[in-house]
């Protein structure tokens, strides 16, 4: 075990711990705990996005897939980013201008109904744990290579350590963890990049003759078809990805942490600019890897890919970049799993039980509480789910949850803004279908059965041919709203032109 490694992750730990000591103590209510109280500025809440969305799928499963796959890999990377433009566009500030703490307010602002804000609910529970499985995963791989310790272990220290940060310092502590990680992720991209283009005194193109001859793949390794053989599959898997980060409960619960809807507008900006950069760079550690450390390499320290990045960084920097670029990389996991569990709890606690069972009367103490057992269940469910996923790439595992965030969340929030007539009715169908209709394509698709032993979860023949099910799924959660809508006759023409001004200009009357 070298010593530089465990000085520096002794010292990412305890950085974070320091943050959330001092966060506990001005988090003193309900809405602190959920949203730092709206007082994060731009630029921050900016950072705090990229550190949320960047995650070990972009910084551990991209760089993995672009060295395995070549250009099917960034697939993954291009649509990450242009998500955003949704975001920007469609969501951010209707979204803050009508919500308090969860997705569900947003959508109650317009139809007050408990069975509205239960179906919203289970699907961002349903999305957390996608999503939480993929960072656990990561994780358990990432320290399993560092310290030679079982993964299950490995996983537990995570989760461990992401229940400190959400039950004592809630969002107050999460965004800092979150932008703390932001730059010290910008920071280890650039300096991995600019050694990967140093070798090739930075000619870009003669880097990609160069990885042409280096894989198994030769020419093909720079054209898509190797592992998205399937046109029909590309276009469902960049479906979901555009699509599904305008869904993402952790990134929309975001927008409640700033004061206005012009402040969570620039805070998509600041976002947009720094997860832009990224992607670009993480074209380089994709390559850097299949040239330094090779396809056998990467598949030997993990099937799935998935520690790429820290191996090349070990290739071409020696021990200390190693253990800088694995330090940073268990920085973006704990910062990205207190979002997931904060959000998770959030649903729990401020959906279901404050609003649902205890009507919106629950005491300051008791949401309190309930948020702390919430994010603690929410951890513990998290992580032994994630002990049976180890050999999964992570970067697919997330793709899966923005199939969800596009076929049950996004329709919810574009009808509600934007349609007339939509209604309760219409809602739930939408929630519902788009969540179980992901659910029991996924379990029927080639990700779930295949006929090779341990190319998927079980042996078999898939019922359903595509990997990502966003193709059928996302017009499913759309149709359903509109046919859930038109086949009930209620109608509150008044509550949407009143949900309207809101959306717009954030009056409340």
């Amino acid at each position: 075990m070298d010593p530089i490694v465990v000085i520096l992750f002794v010292a990412i730990v305890a950085l974070t711990l320091v943050i959330t000591y001092y966060a506990a103590k001005q988090t003193k209510s309900t809405g602190d705990f959920y949203t730092a109280g709206g007082g994060l500025t731009g630029w921050q809440n900016g950072l705090a996005i990229a550190g949320d969305y960047l995650s070990a799928a972009s910084f551990l499963g991209i760089a993995g897939a672009i060295a395995l796959n070549g250009f099917d890999g960034f697939f993954y990377s291009i649509g990450f980013l242009i998500a955003y433009l949704v975001v920007l566009l469609l969501v951010a500030e209707p979204l803050r201008n009508l919500g308090k703490y969860t997705l569900a307010d947003m959508i109650n602002s317009r139809f007050d109904a408990k069975k509205v804000r239960g179906a919203a609910a289970l699907s961002t529970i349903t999305i957390v744990l996608f999503y939480m499985i993929a960072q656990l995963v990561g994780a358990g791989a990432l320290i399993q290579l560092l310290f030679d310790i079982p993964y299950w272990v490995a996983v537990l220290i995570v989760g461990v350590m992401m229940t400190i940060y959400v039950l004592f310092g809630g969002m107050i502590a999460t965004s800092w963890v979150q932008i703390v990680k932001a730059v010290l992720l910008m920071a280890g991209m650039v300096i991995v990049s600019f050694m990967v283009l140093w070798k090739f005194n930075f000619n870009i193109g003669a880097m990609f003759t160069e990885v042409k001859q280096a894989t198994s793949h030769g020419e093909n390794f720079l054209n898509p078809g190797i592992k998205y053989t399937n046109p029909l599959g590309t276009i469902s898997l960049m479906l979901a990805l555009v699509l599904g980060t305008a869904g993402l409960p952790h990134i929309l619960m975001r927008f409640f942490t700033v004061k206005d809807a012009k402040t969570a507008r620039s805070s998509v900006i600041t976002a947009t600019w720094t997860i832009g950069i990224f992607y670009i760079l993480i074209v380089f550690l994709g390559f850097g890897a299949a040239l330094y450390v090779g396809e056998s390499e990467i598949l030997a320290a993990n099937p799935g890919g998935n520690m790429a990045a820290p191996l090349l960084a070990e290739a071409i920097g020696g021990n200390i970049l190693f253990a800088f670029i694995s330090a940073v990389a268990f920085a973006t996991i704990l910062a990205v799993v207190a979002g997931l569990v904060l959000s998770g709890a959030s649903a729990f606690a401020h959906d279901i039980y404050g609003e649902i069972i205890k009507k919106g009367k629950a005491t300051e103490r008791q949401q309190m509480l309930a948020a702390r057992y919430a994010a603690l269940g929410v951890s513990v469910f998290s992580i032994v789910l994630s002990l049976g996923a180890q050999y999964l790439n992570v970067a697919f595992l997330v793709s899966l949850a923005f199939c969800i965030a596009a076929s049950a969340n996004l329709p919810v929030i574009l009808y509600t803004v934007y349609w007339k007539r939509f209604n309760t009715n219409g809602a739930i169908w939408a929630l519902l279908t788009g969540l179980f209709s992901a659910l029991i394509l996924v379990s029927m698709s080639p990700s779930v059965f295949s006929p090779v032993e341990g190319a998927a979860l079980f042996v078999g023949n898939p019922i359903f041919p595509l990997d990502n099910p966003a193709l059928v799924s996302v017009p499913l959660g759309f149709l359903a709203g509109y046919l859930g809508t038109v086949f009930s006759k209620e109608y509150d023409f008044q509550r949407y032109a009143e949900v309207k001004v809101r959306a717009n200009t954030g009056y409340r009357g």
